[in-house]
């Protein structure tokens, strides 16, 4: 049992592509990834980090490669981790081409940064000789000086010429193993530029606000921009963009996927925000919940309210709910019907006790 959907979201139908062995666009699950901030030199702390986020959920991993010595650290990096990687190349098409020949499961750059058309036929020729694809990544902070000339200033029109001009020299060149990305950390630019994009192209979309912030106020912009986006059946993969550390993308990733019903993954908790007529104290029990209930990747519906005006509503909507009662005894529910009364001192114990089981019950089968 899970919380019944107001409405199924109808994404647009991309064409699928390969990221290693993760598929992206036509009938994929919208999948989230991040990106490294370790030095990619420093091989040991990027696999570290990247091993960090497999475990919170990461589908794809972007890792930064400036120079040789990074692009060349890919090798030993990817033997050792289990995400499909993504090298972010910029400016230098030699990083990409070492990058792909080091194992690279996918390309992040933009053509018209790059250089001479010459230059992006032999990153193209790179990606096919190792079975890479590539990320066509525009964004409103580093637009092409002709763009820029015509429109004044970063615009969604200008993104997606942009975007056009870079899909036809991949195009041209008969390469299609290719995704899209036209960021900005204007909200309003950056979705009106993806719902331009998705109208005149099929290939999957990459979604994602760049450089939206702190970790609230970062968290809210891409909630809103790429939720937007993904209600609206746009968007193939996301990328939650904060100065935080990276594990917090994926999670705030997940949450708004959970929050449209597009894809579950670990426990959902609806929770009231307390008033004089609750029975428990429901923000710390939350919190602590939240805390302890971090390891469950199983799909997973919790309730807590803290008094019977919506508990019982709520709980019969989850797999398992708690709603506060009289005298310190509250009622358990399993599967939307009333289960057992707990003890206030029992809350946090018990909670624990059958997220955990129904974990395994739903692991196992």
């Amino acid at each position: 049992m899970s919380i019944r959907p107001f409405r199924d979201i109808k994404r647009k139908k991309t064409k699928k592509i390969k990221v290693g062995k993760v598929g992206v666009g036509g009938d994929s699950p919208i999948t989230v990834q991040s990106m490294t901030n370790t030095l990619t030199t420093n091989i040991k702390d990027t696999v570290n980090q990247i091993k960090q986020l497999e475990d919170a959920g990461a589908d794809i991993v972007r890792v930064s490669c400036p120079d040789q010595e990074s692009s060349l650290s890919l090798k030993k990096i990817i033997k050792q981790v289990n995400v499909p990687i993504v090298a972010d190349i910029h400016f230098h098409y030699k990083r990409a081409i070492e990058a792909a020949i080091s194992g690279a499961h996918c390309l992040r750059f933009n053509p018209g940064n790059i250089g001479s058309k010459e230059n992006v036929k032999e990153i193209l020729k790179a990606a096919k000789d190792n079975n890479c694809s590539v990320r066509i990544g525009v964004n409103a902070g580093s637009l092409e000086k002709k763009l820029l000339e015509k429109y004044k200033e970063p615009c969604p029109e200008a993104l997606v010429e942009s975007a056009q001009n870079n899909i036809k020299i991949l195009e041209d060149e008969n390469f299609f193993n290719f995704k899209i990305s036209v960021k900005s950390s204007d909200v309003f630019l950056a979705t009106k530029a993806y719902r331009s994009l998705s109208k005149v192209c099929d290939y999957p979309l990459h979604l994602g606000i760049t450089e939206a912030g702190g970790l609230k106020s970062g968290s809210v912009k891409s909630a809103l921009g790429i939720g937007m986006l993904l209600n609206e059946g746009i968007g193939d993969t996301i990328r939650v963009s904060l100065s935080e550390d990276p594990v917090e993308e994926i999670k705030i990733g997940y949450e708004i996927l959970k929050s449209l019903n597009l894809r579950h993954r670990g426990i959902n908790i609806i929770s009231c925000p307390s008033c004089a007529r609750q029975a428990f104290p429901v923000i710390d029990t939350v919190k602590i919940l939240e805390k302890k209930l971090s390891h469950i990747k199983a799909p997973i519906t919790l309730s807590i309210i803290g008094c019977v005006v919506n508990g019982p509503g709520e709980a019969s909507q989850t797999q398992i709910g708690l709603t506060g009662g009289g005298k310190g005894s509250h009622m358990i529910y399993l599967s939307g019907l009333p289960h057992h009364k707990i003890a206030s001192d029992s809350i946090v114990e018990e909670v624990v006790e059958l997220v955990e089981k129904k974990s395994k019950e739903l692991t196992n089968n």
